[in-house]
């Protein structure tokens, strides 16, 4: 995995590499990858629980009793339930959204697939997951596990982010490089 500057990426990559090979010895990688799904899902409809991970206000003690209990209460048990809460006794919540996506990463990587990052102005089907699949397959040269998040803000078309490489082909991207164009003309 590529190294990054940033010291953030850096702990959640740590975290992440020692949680997947947690879960591979426990043979529940696809238990782990569902349960940090799951809490990505509540994470981005929760303004109070993106408070309680981002803020610094919070001591440890209360973060480790929240996180704890939203745990059990979402049915998070088990290694990944342990590890959210260490994570918060180590004051290291901050980094949880890095956290899920390098473990995310790490377990295509382990399936042999890559991991591409979709965000699209509406929510895709499964038909339209399937081709996207197929298409982005074509392009890496190996199966693709697609990750999709909806932006409405996009206006239409989709971003996708594989590796290094990033594909745009959202309505407001090229509504903005005409205005840019059209701005030079005139």
């Amino acid at each position: 995995m590529a190294q990054s500057s940033s010291p953030i990426s850096g702990v959640a990559e740590r975290y992440a590499g020692s949680l997947f090979e947690l879960a591979l010895q426990a043979n529940s990688v696809a238990k782990v990858e569902a349960d940090l799904n799951s809490f990505e899902i509540m994470l981005a409809g929760s303004a109070d629980l993106t408070r309680l991970i981002n803020s610094p206000v919070f001591s440890s003690e209360d973060q480790a009793k929240a996180i704890a209990a939203i745990a059990d209460k979402a049915g998070i048990t088990g290694l990944t339930g342990n590890f959210l809460r260490v994570v918060a006794r180590n004051r290291r919540l901050f980094a949880i959204p890095g956290m899920i996506r390098a473990f995310r990463q790490i377990s295509a990587e382990h399936r042999g697939e890559t991991a591409a990052e979709v965000t699209s102005a509406h929510a895709l089907t499964a038909v339209q997951q399937t081709e996207l699949k197929a298409a982005l397959k074509s392009v890496a040269g190996k199966d693709v596990a697609i990750s999709v998040t909806v932006d409405p803000s996009l206006l239409g078309g989709l971003v996708v982010k594989m590796g290094s490489r990033q594909i745009d082909t959202s309505l407001k991207t090229k509504l903005n490089s005409l205005k840019l164009a059209l701005k030079e003309v005139g």
